[in-house]
């Protein structure tokens, strides 16, 4: 029997810890781990990263099934739950370690993406320029234990209540087909 073949995606949306709730929750989403790629030093700890002096992004890497969920229906949800249109910043949250990016792992990723985005633009979805970064994805580091699974493990923290469960509200409310049956 043939294994089945998970792909692997990795988007940076702001705070880690929305991002990886998001996508959570995501049916065909095997799993989401957050991390730090874009930067110039190995295995950098949160505590650099927010110094804005490593150059990495908090992001995601998320494996999932293309036969469930396709990167096209990733980047539409993503771009749903983030705002792509602010520099190096997502609500509160400031710093070029918040920026909107796409790491893509294949040149199909990168069609994928500047299609998307072309998408997006032309159909004026926002009032504002999209400044997602498309940019080819390199090493990825997994953050410190206490980030991972942080909404499920937080969700009454002030945080996860005003900045993410409005971002969960959202999947739930435009992408209802795609997500996980609750069980």
């Amino acid at each position: 029997m043939e294994e089945h073949k998970f792909e692997t995606a990795t988007l940076a949306g702001g705070c880690f810890w929305c991002t990886e709730a998001v996508f959570q929750r995501v049916d065909g989403v095997k799993k989401v781990i957050s991390g730090f790629t874009g930067g110039h030093i190995k295995n950098p700890p949160y505590r650099e990263v927010v110094t804005q002096r490593t150059g990495h992004a908090e992001s995601v890497q998320i494996k999932f099934d293309p036969e469930k969920v396709s990167f096209e229906e990733l980047l539409l949800i993503f771009f749903a739950t983030h705002d792509p249109t602010t520099l190096n910043r997502q609500q509160n949250d400031v710093g070029t370690h918040y920026r909107s990016a796409i790491f893509y792992h294949s040149a199909a990723q990168k069609e994928t993406a500047e299609k998307v985005i072309k998408q997006l633009e032309q159909e004026k979805v926002f009032q504002d320029p999209i400044v997602t970064e498309i940019t080819e994805a390199g090493d990825f580091y997994e953050a410190e234990q206490e980030h991972h699974d942080y909404y499920n493990q937080n969700r009454n923290q002030p945080y996860c209540r005003v900045i993410i469960d409005p971002k969960v509200q959202k999947l739930r409310h435009t992408f209802s087909e795609k997500l996980k049956s609750e069980a």
